[in-house]
């Protein structure tokens, strides 16, 4: 049997983020933050989640659509932001996920509990398999895209100064927040956009419908939906992952990355936009839907 070791550095890092994050929710709370810096972290949480959802998810993860180099900027910007690993290897985990869905490939295998999908792969080494089957995956695409090689090169520089330092940085000098609390209330905008996304591997693979394909974990959140932005739909994002909505529903129905796409695609900076026609839904309903 596979015994995980514990990256104890990785714990203790959280534990720190977690404990930081919570003094922040108690200035919140007690009303010891400038309305101003908590208009600002919400703006800084949204700028990251279409950074991930947008971004490295639905473009980079799997090329639903194509999108111009402001536009490409743009989601790098964000992405970074968002501190959740850089694009080429964020891509990587996600194509690797997909491929080897639920097996112990697949670096947050849901198999191995609710935890571990959510955060507790973060925490461990990774399943020598996960390496393994890892290296099949192809990432030519990345590694020839110059805004991702200029991401990964100066990652470790860069996203320090993109979630912490400026977002810290800004209320302190413009308004005058306290700097502890500033720094506070940031850690506790990253902590909820970490734990948001890592509830799509989590909660999105165990509690839902399944109208899609009812033989697969992943399945149709709505809370997960909401809190995303739009990637809770994940029934049928696993069923058709190339298309760029990550969902059938006709309306936005708070799938916000897909209204920003739709946006992106009327001013020209995003463009052939992939689908999956009605007929080929019904059908695979009939035969795998639950």
């Amino acid at each position: 049997m596979f015994q995980t070791p514990i990256v104890w550095p990785n714990v203790i890092l959280f534990i720190l983020y977690h404990a930081i994050a919570l003094q922040g929710w108690y200035y919140f709370i007690t009303f010891q933050t400038n309305l101003r810096t908590i208009f600002w972290a919400f703006l800084i949480l949204v700028l990251a989640g279409q950074g991930i959802t947008s971004g490295v998810h639905r473009l980079w993860s799997h090329r639903s659509y194509k999108a111009k180099l402001p536009l490409r900027i743009f989601l790098c910007l964000c992405q970074t932001i968002s501190f959740q690993n850089s694009i080429y290897e964020w891509a990587r985990d996600h194509r690797a996920h997909h491929k080897f869905s639920d097996t112990d490939a697949d670096p947050h295998n849901i198999k191995r509990g609710f935890f571990f999908a959510h955060m507790g792969w973060l925490l461990v080494r990774k399943h020598p398999q996960v390496k393994m089957k890892g290296q099949l995956i192809d990432l030519s695409d990345l590694e020839n895209d110059p805004v991702v090689r200029f991401q990964k090169k100066y990652y470790h520089v860069l996203a320090p100064l993109c979630c912490f330092v400026v977002p810290t940085m800004v209320p302190w000098y413009f308004w005058k927040e306290n700097f502890y609390v500033s720094f506070c209330v940031c850690m506790l905008r990253y902590l909820i956009s970490l734990h948001f996304t890592w509830l799509v591997n989590s909660a999105a693979h165990l509690w839902g419908f399944k109208p899609y394909d009812r033989f697969i974990k992943p399945s149709e959140n709505q809370i997960v939906a909401k809190l995303t932005m739009g990637e809770g739909w994940h029934n049928y994002h696993h069923t058709f992952p190339w298309d760029y909505k990550a969902a059938e529903l006709d309306s936005y129905n708070g799938n916000l990355s897909t209204a920003f796409i739709d946006l992106m695609a009327k001013i020209g900076w995003a463009y052939d936009l992939k689908t999956v026609p009605l007929d080929v839904i019904r059908k695979r309903v009939l035969r795998t839907g639950q």
